[in-house]
């Protein structure tokens, strides 16, 4: 917990306003979080919701359904027991329903979550909110030293913007 940053942010929602969000980020990347947030905001990179988990109980796929963008959630990878990189405050998700995880099985079945996100799991449609290489913030987090769940070969995770310690 000593690791950990509370962050308010403006961003611009979906419907064009101004909102005060809240994040909380490891120390580590507090720095590189604010200024990208600056720069999304400055350039009214549209941001749906930007709560606490804990508005969520903690439940990562009630705050995903609900397209939130979050950062800090204490929880194991899907399907495994490692904590994953939001127990360390070390990854974010953003608009996770339009940039949804999706896991392809060996069988040809497609795991798609937030589940309300499947729409959004086939990234050769164009539709607003999608974030590929061309979107500003692939471009920020990226350039900022950030890895992208959207470029991972085993599963996509679309929403996901992770850095290592």
């Amino acid at each position: 917990i000593s690791d950990l940053s509370y962050l308010k942010m403006l961003y611009y929602g979906f419907d064009g306003n101004t909102y005060v969000g809240e994040m909380i980020v490891n120390q580590k990347i507090e720095s590189d979080v604010l200024s990208i947030f600056k720069t999304l905001y400055e350039n009214q990179y549209p941001i749906e919701k930007m709560t606490l988990i804990d508005a969520y109980d903690a439940n990562d796929e009630l705050s995903m359904e609900d397209n939130n963008t979050s950062a800090f959630n204490y929880r194991t990878i899907a399907g495994s027991s490692k904590l994953s990189n939001h127990s360390y405050g070390m990854a974010i998700d953003l608009n996770p329903r339009y940039n949804p995880y999706v896991k392809t099985s060996s069988d040809g079945s497609v795991l798609c979550q937030p589940e309300n996100g499947r729409p959004y799991a086939d990234r050769s449609r164009e539709f607003t909110y999608k974030i590929d290489e061309n979107d500003l913030a692939y471009r920020l987090f990226t350039e900022a030293g950030f890895t992208w769940g959207g470029s991972w070969n085993s599963v996509k995770d679309y929403q996901h913007f992770e850095k290592q310690d």
